[in-house]
Formats: C-alpha cells, structure tokens, sequence
C-alpha cells in the first residue's frame, strides 16, 4: 500500500507539537558524535519543549555543551517520535540531586514516525531500576524537571 502524499508530508516534516507520553517512558538522547544515551527523565515542558536529567559529569552533557545540535527519540505504547532541536542546560545541579543537571531540548522540528499509518507501537520498552538509591530519587527527580517546565525553566 502506498504512502498518502499527505502522510508522507506529516511523517518527514513533523507534527505541531510534542505528545503526551507515560511518566518514565524510555527514550534516546541523541547528541554530537554521534553519541546516544538512554533517558527515562524526559518531562514534556510545553508543545515544542521537553526537559531531562543527566548527571553532571555524563559525556552527553559535555557534548551538548560544546555543540547543542541534539534530538530525543521516544518509543512508547501508542507513541513513536523524534523532537530534534537544541540543548541546553537550565540548571547545573538539581536541589533533590546535586549531581544532576536539567537540560532543555527546545524543539525546531518534530517526526511523526506513525503519520503513514503502517506501524502501530503496541509496548514500549519494559525497564526498571535495579539500584534501590536511584529508584528512590527517580520521582523526585521527575517532579523537580515538571516544576522546572512549569516555571518555564
């Protein structure tokens, strides 16, 4: 079956705005090397921004300092997308975790990668923590990125 012109317009050039996705839906942080890393901190911080937490002395966050070109590619049950945009970092230490910083992607274009309709994504990715500390600091980090993308920053 072919592609509408349609579809495959929405599929290459993007969407409006960021969907909502599932608290801890897994995703890659994509920046310069190419250089992917796994992030279960995303937070949506309005249509065209999204907010996640790296660890201070993370490569990424050395990367993304001295170039910002970066994209995030969630999977998630009923969700497949990549934002790509610019990086930057909106707080060098978190006050729950002073060794995490919270990064801004400001989104420049969206991926829809489902607008053909030929794929559906029936799961994503099954994860949990396997170190007792950082389950425990997980949704406190969340929450401190969700009260950062509601403050705007």
């Amino acid at each position: 079956m072919r592609q509408t012109a349609h579809a495959l317009a929405r599929s290459l050039l993007g969407v409006e705005e960021l969907p909502h996705w599932e608290p801890a839906a897994a995703g890659v942080l994509c920046v310069a090397g190419p250089h992917p890393i796994p992030v279960s901190t995303a937070v949506r911080a309005g249509g065209r921004r999204l907010l996640v937490a790296l660890g201070s002395r993370r490569e990424t966050l050395a990367r993304l300092r001295a170039d910002p070109a970066a994209a995030y590619c969630l999977l998630a049950e009923g969700l497949a997308f990549t934002a790509h945009g610019r990086a930057a970092v909106v707080s060098e230490s978190l006050e729950c975790a002073p060794q995490v910083a919270a990064v801004e992607l400001a989104v420049d274009r969206l991926q829809d990668h489902l607008a053909d309709g030929r794929t559906e994504m029936v799961s994503g990715p099954v994860w949990r923590w396997r170190d007792e500390g950082a389950a425990g600091a997980d949704p406190r980090i969340r929450a401190e990125l969700e009260s950062l993308a509601a403050a705007g920053g």
